[in-house]
């Protein structure tokens, strides 16, 4: 392992980092996560954060990793909630999120015109809805299905969120799920990874050769999948969501495999 973790600190330049799975589970932090962006922070090494989780806004997250002793900046946290509304924003549509109420606050300070009456609505944006709720079902049907004007698109791909304890959250695609299998109509664009938008504008903040960067998730479908698409090498980390066996069985290959974030923060002592 110590060869592997000089050879990446060799080879890279800069990072991206996954958080639910990769350095947090739930509100805590993983075994070494702290540490190694600590370190990075340290040896002045650029790194950005990456996530398809749309119940917090970037600056919740950025905050979150402050209170841990991490020294980040609000902007270099790059999140679904981010390219779902910079997606929307200057559209002439109005939209009806089933989504968590930072997203929906997002939407409204971008001036985008949200409604509940399915006459009126030409967008429905599904996300991770706690609050998700048969009611919401029904709008989403009837703009879809009964009135046939809208389109629906998705925050993030996600089937769940992991949590503590080996345990899960249902997440976005959860609710895609009830809302195409009931109106019979497909998803049309889903932000977050594995689409490479997010690398590209986290890419843009860290302003280093994309060849010198180094994306680390938990995730082959979203994470690993997404840092292929931008071109950029990539570390599966066995703390959430896949495992060195999902490798074959997806036949997405990560360019390395470690334990956890904790894993690399040795090569930067």
């Amino acid at each position: 392992m110590m060869e592997t973790t000089r050879a990446l600190k060799e080879r890279y330049d800069a990072y991206l980092f996954d958080i639910d799975g990769t350095l947090l589970m739930g509100d805590d932090p993983l075994p070494g996560a702290v540490e190694m962006l600590t370190r990075l922070a340290r040896h002045g090494v650029p790194f950005a954060v990456v996530s398809n989780n749309a119940t917090h806004a970037p600056a919740e997250y950025a905050q979150r990793l402050r209170r841990s002793g991490v020294e980040i900046a609000d902007e270099a946290v790059v999140t679904s909630l981010v390219a779902t509304v910079e997606w929307l924003a200057g559209r002439d549509l109005v939209v009806y999120p089933i989504a968590p109420r930072p997203l929906v606050d997002a939407l409204a300070r971008a001036g985008v015109e949200m409604s509940e009456d399915p006459r009126r609505i030409d967008v429905v944006v599904a996300s991770y809805d706690r609050e998700f709720s048969y009611a919401k079902l029904q709008v989403a049907f009837d703009a879809l299905w009964f009135y046939k004007r809208a389109f629906l698109i998705a925050t993030n791909p996600d089937v769940y969120c992991p949590y503590p304890g080996g345990r899960g959250e249902p997440d976005c695609a959860a609710i895609v799920a009830a809302i195409e299998r009931s109106t019979g109509v497909k998803c049309r664009r889903w932000f977050g990874k594995p689409d490479p938008a997010m690398v590209r504008a986290a890419l843009a903040h860290l302003d280093v050769d994309s060849s010198r960067v180094l994306m680390v998730g938990d995730r082959l479908t979203t994470d690993i999948a997404c840092a292929r698409a931008a071109g950029i090498d990539s570390a599966l980390v066995l703390t959430g969501d896949s495992t060195p066996r999902d490798i074959e069985r997806l036949g997405i290959a990560p360019t390395w495999v470690i334990e956890d974030v904790g894993a690399l923060a040795g090569a930067f002592d």
